[in-house]
C-alpha cells in the first residue's frame, strides 16, 4: 500500500515533549543490570564485560557506515540506506555472512555523540534513512545518540534491522522511536535456533517482539517516490534441507501480523564461517528449495514481497 505519510520521523515528537531524553536516561540506566537484549544477561555494562555475552560496555562498536545501495528497494532509493554496522551480536549463527563483525567484533568504539555525529553525516551525504544494522545490544546507546542527534536537526527515519532477538523491555523504550522495524524471523523450530544460533527460546522470543514491533508501528507505509516511512519489514532467509521452517514461520506472519506484512524472502544463503561443519547447511539454497519458499507465501496469502524476492533467479 502507498499513502502519504507523517513527514517527520516518530522521534521528532518525543524531542518536543522531552520524552526523547528521559527515554536515553532510562535505557543508560539499565545498562547497570542489562536486560536491553533478550538474553537478559543482568550484567553491569558500565563497569565490566565479563558475562557478557555481547561483549559490548558502555560504548558502541562500529564495524562501518555509510550509504548502502543493496538493501530493500523501499529503503536504498536512488540515493542508498544509510547503513550504521554495529560489531559484535547476541546470537552466535554458525552460518554468519558477516562473522568477522559479529563474532569477532572488528571495528572501533564510538560514544553517543560520535554515534550522533555519524547519523547526521548520513543525512547531509542525502541518505533516505539511518539504518541500524544489529542493534540489539547497543539500544541504550542509540537512543543516546539518537536524542543528541534529533537536537542537532536529525530528521530522517530510522530502521532497526535486528536479528530479532529482542528483549520486550528494549522495546518499550524504543516505541515511538523506531519508524522502521526490519527484524529476522530465522526459524520455526526452537531447538533448531538453539543448534545453529546458540540461544533458548528463540522462536518464542522472537515472535513476541515482531508482534510488539506491530503493535508499535502497524503495516509497512510508502510514500509516492516508493520510500519506506513506517511500519513493519520482515525478513527470513531460506535454509537449505528445510531447517528455517519458513511454512512455520510464514504461516505465523499471515495469521498473527497481517497478510499485509512486507515480506523479504532471502535467497541468498551459502556456507559461510562454520557452516561446514554441519552437512546440512555446507550447501546453498538450491532453486527448487526456493521456489517452494515463494509458494508457501502465495499459500498463506502473503503477496507484498521484496522486488528481489519476486525477480529471484538461480544458477544451480
Amino acid at each position: 500500500m502507498s499513502t502519504k505519510p507523517s513527514a517527520l520521523p516518530a522521534y521528532r515528537a518525543l524531542l518536543a515533549s522531552g520524552e526523547l531524553t528521559s527515554r536515553a536516561e532510562q535505557a543508560w540506566q539499565r545498562l547497570e543490570d542489562c536486560d536491553l537484549c533478550a538474553r537478559h544477561c543482568r550484567v553491569n555494562r558500565r563497569e565490566t564485560l565479563a558475562g557478557v555475552a555481547c561483549h559490548s560496555g558502555e560504548r558502541a562498536v562500529v564495524a562501518s557506515y555509510g550509504a548502502h545501495h543493496g538493501e530493500e528497494e523501499c529503503l536504498s532509493g536512488w540515493a542508498g540506506s544509510g547503513t550504521i554496522f554495529f560489531s559484535w551480536c547476541n546470537l552466535r549463527c554458525v552460518y554468519c555472512q558477516n562473522w568477522d563483525i559479529s563474532q569477532r567484533g572488528s571495528g572501533r568504539e564510538v560514544d553517543p555523540a560520535e554515534l550522533a555525529r555519524i547519523m547526521l553525516s548520513l543525512q547531509a551525504q542525502g541518505c533516505h534513512n539511518i539504518n541500524l544494522v544489529s542493534p540489539s545490544h547497543v539500544v541504550a546507546q542509540i537512543i543516546a545518540a539518537v536524542a543528541l542527534a534529533a537536537n542537532d536537526g536529525l530528521r530522517l527515519p530510522l530502521v532497526y534491522n535486528t536479528g530479532g532477538y529482542d528483549s520486550l523491555e528494549a522495546l518499550a523504550l524504543l516505541a515511538g522511536i523506531i519508524d522502521i522495524y526490519m527484524p529476522d524471523m530465522q526459524y520455526g523450530d526452537p531447538l533448531l535456533a538453539r543448534r545453529y544460533s546458540r540461544v533458548r527460546d528463540h522462536v518464542a522470543v522472537n515472535r513476541a517482539a515482531v508482534k510488539a514491533m506491530h503493535r508499535q508501528v502497524g503495516d509497512l507505509v510508502v510514500d509516492e517516490s516508493g520510500l519506506a516511512r513506517r511500519g513493519l519489514l520482515v525478513r527470513h532467509l531460506v535454509l537449505p534441507n528445510g531447517i528455517s521452517g519458513t511454512g512455520e514461520v510464514l504461516r505465523f506472519v499471515a495469521d498473527e501480523l497481517s497478510r499485509n506484512t512486507y515480506l523479504n524472502l532471502m535467497d541468498q544463503y551459502r556456507p559461510c564461517y562454520r557452516a561446514d561443519d554441519f552437512p546440512e547447511l555446507s550447501r546453498p539454497l538450491s532453486s527448487d528449495e526456493y521456489r517452494e519458499a515463494l509458494a508457501m507465501a502465495e499459500a498463506n496469502g502473503l503477496r507484498r514481497l521484496d522486488r528481489r524476492s519476486r525477480r529471484a533467479r538461480f544458477a544451480d
